[in-house]
């Protein structure tokens, strides 16, 4: 992924109150410690738990209209605005797309999806046939990975 390449950090999903606050699905550990967002079109003014993800304040959104207007507005940044990684550690957006390939080399098919049902990130793979089967994204599933493939143990394949 090119460093100026934007990066998904949340997404408005409704208005909260009548102030122009939004409700964010947030993607992130810690939005707070980003403030402009698309290219500097939004900037965050504040952030907070709410019952059904993130409440935030944007500046250029003064009302309840403007806020629902914004609605399904994704939160980027450049990736290079992003903490460098540990060994091991990836972004979701490094990895979507990717090919996945055997441990023997067999093309299996591509990551359409990472999700996390609260044991860990499952890896959602896409086969040529259209049909799906995911893989834990662990050393047992998945020994290896770069930004050219995604290597999947063949014990793993549905």
């Amino acid at each position: 992924m090119r460093p100026d390449s934007p990066v998904t950090l949340a997404v408005i999903i409704g208005a909260h109150g009548v102030t122009g606050e939004v409700r964010l699905k947030v993607f992130t550990e810690d939005l707070s410690s980003y403030k402009v967002f698309n290219g500097g079109a939004l900037t965050l003014k504040s952030v907070r738990h709410g019952s059904n993800g993130a409440i935030a304040r944007i500046a250029e959104v003064t009302d309840r209209n403007a806020a629902e207007a914004l609605r399904g507005t994704e939160l980027t940044v450049p990736r290079s605005a992003l903490p460098p990684l540990e060994p091991g550690e990836y972004y979701h957006a490094d990895l979507l797309g990717l090919p996945v390939v055997s441990l023997e080399g067999e093309a299996l098919g591509q990551v359409v999806a990472i999700d996390d049902f609260g044991a860990g990130d499952v890896i959602e793979v896409e086969r040529p046939d259209k049909k799906r089967f995911m893989v834990p994204m662990n050393a047992d599933a998945v020994p290896d990975w770069n930004a050219e493939r995604l290597v999947v143990d063949a014990a793993f394949v549905v």
